[in-house]
């Protein structure tokens, strides 16, 4: 890994249900999550190319529940306001409006265990 072109290598969300997490975020994404055992723990892998990036999972730990805690940005298909109503749907809270940056359009929002979650325009 000394020749790892990105600081971040891999990203983790505790969630308290994982399989209530995977509705949750296999609606909002609109992909199913790919639920594996890695380790001594259960997780579901957010989709990723093989070689292009990085991605994470979601495991079955103590959410930080209020907000507060790491933020994790996630590409989401189509327009920001309609992940934003697929975010409210799928029983998260949207916590601020549209922000634009030089890398394109984002949303920030809680998860139904109130994980701190960005969601960018993809």
């Amino acid at each position: 890994m000394t020749d790892q072109p990105n600081a971040v290598v891999w990203t983790e969300i505790p969630v308290a249900s994982l399989d209530a997490a995977c509705a949750f975020y296999g609606k909002v994404l609109e992909k199913e999550l790919t639920v594996q055992q890695m380790g001594p723990d259960k997780t579901a892998v957010f989709p990723y190319a093989e070689g292009a990036g990085v991605s994470g999972h979601l495991y079955q730990g103590t959410p930080s529940g209020d907000g507060r805690g790491n933020t994790v940005h996630l590409a989401a298909p189509g327009k920001l306001e309609a992940t934003m109503d697929r975010v409210r749907a799928a029983g998260g809270a949207v916590v601020s409006d549209a922000i634009a940056i030089p890398a394109g359009r984002f949303f920030y929002a809680t998860d139904p265990d109130g994980n701190s979650v960005g969601f960018f325009e993809a």
